[in-house]
């Protein structure tokens, strides 16, 4: 028998495979944030995005029942995909409520307060001695959907892509592509790229140059389709070919999820997930929380507690509506009680006259006793 040939080498280059099975064996987490409007397909998007349905859809007759509260909620959906054997916990953050009102003013404080505090989470539990079940919540992408106006980004666009750029790996997304025509659609497209330059708006962009020249041909390709447009669907519908996609069906044809020359889908599939999610997950580690790591160091003291601004929109109106009530109600309690002294001091006037008209009546009665006294005596001596 033939002994075993020796490996050559230390054993360096074994490294990656360990590391292979060590990722394999832990699986990965990935947060996807989507923010826009309702009913620019969002749920859709995400359940086409991973061909299954992570995401309920909502009843569209209840979508204008909560206009009075005037609130952005936090919605978190989680789910666990596994391909190949290998697992990765998905979680969901939606934002329902955003840009749903005439006054839209301070609508984005949720949504920046939830990223700030999931790094804020991340940091003080890694500030303390056992950190093997860490709640991870950071969000790596967030995708801000864009009504298909074929015009240019609203003043809210703009002022929430500011602050989400700072944060988090923002990629702007045109839901509903297949509502406007290619060359509107380019247009579109390119009125976007100008204002978010002009806005010096930060956007996602995933490493460009590769050693391999297909590797950055196609990053290339997929950066200049920034941003994406998208097209969602989860149902089959036949081709005039005979073929069984996923899409929308028209009059006119069938509008394809994964046609390229429809929409960009594929292109930012493939940036989510087949190529650059790991990327996007430590550009969050390595930038965005570092960031904001490297801010609350310059400014707290290790362990201190955040300083909270309680200048979320709701709260403020909640507290200007109950500082209202409580000054009328002192204002309707002081005039009661103005009107009580009133009339106390009224009947203690009245009580006082009428003392003293009883005493003026005492010493007259007291008057004509001594006058009837003085009177019998001087009759008594005269007998």
């Amino acid at each position: 028998m033939a002994p075993a040939p020796l490996a050559t080498g230390v054993g360096v280059a074994n490294l990656p495979n360990q590391r292979h099975k060590i990722v394999a064996k832990r699986g990965a987490n990935f947060t996807i944030m989507v923010c826009g409007e309702s009913g620019l397909g969002k749920t859709t998007f995400i359940n086409t995005l991973f061909t299954t349905s992570i995401k309920d859809h909502k009843n569209p007759l209840r979508r204008h029942h909560k206009q009075l509260d005037k609130t952005v909620e936090i919605e978190i959906t989680k789910a666990e995909l596994e391909e190949k054997m290998f697992k990765v916990n998905l979680t969901v953050i939606d934002t329902p409520g955003f840009g749903d009102y005439i006054n839209n003013k301070d609508s984005w404080l949720p949504v920046i307060e939830f990223l700030d505090d999931q790094h804020e989470s991340y940091m003080r539990q890694e500030q303390q001695p056992s950190r093997q079940k860490i709640n991870d919540l950071r969000v790596h992408v967030c995708l801000y959907f864009i009504r298909p106006t074929g015009h240019t980004l609203t003043p809210l666009d703009i002022e929430v892509m500011k602050r989400l750029g700072t944060r988090v790996n923002l990629i702007p997304v045109i839901a509903k592509a297949d509502t406007l025509t290619p060359r509107d659609l380019a247009d579109f497209k390119r009125k976007l790229r100008e204002v978010i330059a002009a806005q010096n708006i930060q956007i996602y962009s995933c490493p460009i140059e590769s050693e391999d020249e297909s590797t950055t041909a196609r990053n290339r390709t997929i950066m200049s389709a920034m941003p994406f447009s998208v097209i969602g669907s989860t149902q089959d519908v036949t081709t005039a070919d005979g073929r069984t996609v996923k899409g929308r069906e028209y009059s006119w044809g069938v509008a394809e999820v994964e046609n390229e020359e429809h929409c960009d889908f594929k292109k930012l599939r493939s940036l989510l997930v087949r190529t650059h999610m790991l990327d996007l997950v430590s550009t969050t580690e390595e930038m965005h929380y570092e960031n904001y790591r490297r801010g609350q160091m310059e400014t707290r003291k290790f362990g201190d507690p955040k300083v909270k601004k309680l200048n979320n929109p709701k709260f403020k109106e909640e507290e200007d509506n109950l500082r209202k009530k409580f000054t009328e109600q002192v204002k309707q309690e002081e005039n009661r009680f103005r009107h009580w002294e009133q009339q106390l001091i009224a009947e203690r006037d009245r009580l006082n006259k009428d003392l003293e008209d009883k005493h003026a009546q005492i010493k007259n009665l007291e008057g004509e006793l001594d006058a009837l006294y003085q009177a019998q005596g001087r009759n008594t001596t005269r007998r």
